[in-house]
């Protein structure tokens, strides 16, 4: 009587799920490609997501034609006086290059309170259990929705200016004063702008991570980004004068101003302060998520 020896060898399935399940890297949880995947699919399929990134859209370009008007009234008021319409003239492309992004404050409050929402609502309605139970690593889950985050508010404020400013174009012209939206200085206030809205949108992720409360989260971003700024200008004493520069809101017009502003951070300074505000916030929200129970 002969007897057969079969090999052991894995199954097909068990080879396709360790291949399936996290591509190229090692542990548990599927590739980033995949988690990217899914968190997209989660962030455009919500409503609240589309209702923000539409209102973004509509504050923007509503903000750039009223300040596109506002700008033509006041230089006309101003042209009956002599020495203000010399000192337009002198500055006319200066007058009317910042009217496409004059909605920037109202964007970043949105934005950032989308990057709160994204991470508070998975904790607040228990989603969080299911996606750390996919992604066991939870450090994937995060910095996907990061990127989704940052990506989306970067390209949603690009595209909001550029619609402002074509908006802004004609109502400008009506006054006599021009607006070239393919200027070098049209083109930084665009860029710098919407990598700003996207810091904030980041560190408005980091906020919801850290605290896990919606509410607490936006008001905590509110806080640093309008309170903050007008109760240091408040606050007598030299320290404040000087801790105001360092404050994030206040980074913008260092970086896109055309020559240093007095009592300003430099623009590499203003650059490397922005970054900080990214970074310290996002790497302490990813080892608290990593050392914290869901």
């Amino acid at each position: 009587m002969s007897s057969t020896t079969v090999e052991s060898t894995p199954s097909r399935r068990g080879a396709d799920a360790q291949r399936s399940g996290n591509g190229s890297s090692s542990g548990p949880g599927p590739s980033f490609l995949r988690v990217l995947n899914s968190e997209f699919i989660k962030f455009r399929t919500l409503l609240s997501t589309l209702i923000l990134l539409g209102s973004t859209v509509v504050v923007m370009v509503g903000f750039g034609a009223l300040s596109a008007w506002g700008t033509g009234q006041f230089s006309e008021a101003a042209a009956q006086d002599p020495q203000a319409a010399a000192t337009i003239a002198a500055q006319g492309g200066d007058l009317a290059v910042g009217v496409p992004t004059s909605g920037i404050a109202f964007a970043q409050l949105i934005l950032g309170s989308l990057g709160v929402l994204l991470m508070s609502s998975e904790f607040t309605t228990g989603m969080a259990r299911s996606t750390f139970a996919a992604v066991p690593k939870r450090i994937p889950a995060f910095a996907a929705k990061l990127v989704v985050v940052v990506l989306t508010s970067f390209v949603v404020t690009a595209a909001s200016t550029l619609a402002a400013g074509f908006v802004s174009v004609p109502i400008l012209d009506n006054y006599g004063l021009a607006l070239d939206l393919g200027s070098s200085q049209s083109l930084k206030m665009l860029m710098v702008n919407s990598i700003y809205v996207a810091a904030v949108a980041a560190i408005g992720m980091s906020l919801g991570t850290l605290i896990r409360n919606s509410a607490g989260g936006i008001m905590s971003l509110v806080g640093l980004f309008f309170v903050a700024p007008i109760a240091f200008q408040l606050i007598p004493g030299d320290f404040f004068v000087e801790a105001r520069k360092y404050l994030p809101g206040n980074t913008v017009e260092p970086l896109t101003a055309v020559e240093h502003l007095p009592d300003t951070l430099e623009a590499w300074q203003a650059g490397l302060v922005l970054g900080a505000w990214v970074v310290i916030p996002v790497l302490l929200a990813a080892i608290l998520l990593k050392r914290r129970d869901v």
